[in-house]
């Protein structure tokens, strides 16, 4: 497992502290029990918050392509066991939300005492909750957006084949939604691997439907600061 840590952060979370040196969890000092595998999918949800950590980025990380486990099993259990030991209730979760199909997101804000992943987890959290505008690059004044990130998969690899069917299939089944230049978003959370934005569109033809935009396409609206 590769340490983002630098071997360095403590990672805070309400009355929690992970340190990502020793692997170990802390509720208000107190040392809690937690096996290696799910402090290493702590970790990952904690290095990233509010971001979508898919199943596949949790087994390419904690279980390699070597190792024969019956990984599904062994994910659910690493779940089930990271939630006992924070008190955490799938049903109406307050840290780890599920996904179903597509992975984990951690809801609760992350302090850490690592000045560079200090940096990263501030740039991230500043941006959700901020309103923007949908900026267009080019003379159409359109931006396509995936509706999520099975979606925005499926657009870049028919985008390679160069399959206008398959992509205006997308768009007829609003998989992939072409929104208007100048028509406001609110940043949700970072899409996970695409590197791209969630967002909630707040206006227009698909007004109140999510879509992925990316950072560029994103101009700061006046009420930026509202939440």
């Amino acid at each position: 497992m590769s340490d983002q840590s630098g071997g360095k952060a403590k990672l805070r979370f309400g009355p929690f502290l992970a340190d990502l040196a020793t692997q170990e969890l802390f509720k208000r000092g107190k040392h809690l029990k937690l096996q290696q595998q799910p402090m290493q999918v702590l970790m990952a949800l904690l290095e990233r918050p509010h971001v979508v950590v898919t199943r596949e980025d949790l087994r390419t990380r904690i279980w390699p392509a070597d190792t024969f486990v019956d990984f599904e099993h062994s994910l659910n259990t690493a779940i089930k066991k990271v939630r006992q030991a924070l008190g955490d209730n799938a049903s109406r979760p307050r840290f780890i939300e599920t996904l179903p199909r597509r992975g984990y997101r951690f809801l609760k804000d992350v302090e850490a005492t690592d000045e560079a992943i200090a940096s990263r987890h501030r740039r991230v959290g500043r941006e959700v909750g901020r309103l923007f505008t949908v900026q267009s690059e080019d003379a159409m004044g359109c931006v396509a957006a995936p509706a999520d990130e099975q979606g925005f998969e499926e657009w870049q690899k028919l985008r390679a084949l160069s399959d206008d069917v398959g992509i205006a299939m997308m768009i007829t089944n609003k998989r992939l939604l072409l929104l208007q230049s100048g028509i406001s978003v609110r940043v949700l959370a970072k899409a996970g691997s695409t590197g791209w934005w969630e967002t909630r569109i707040l206006e227009g033809e698909h007004f109140g439907l999510k879509a992925l935009l990316p950072r560029k396409q994103l101009k700061s609206a006046p009420e930026t600061d509202q939440v």
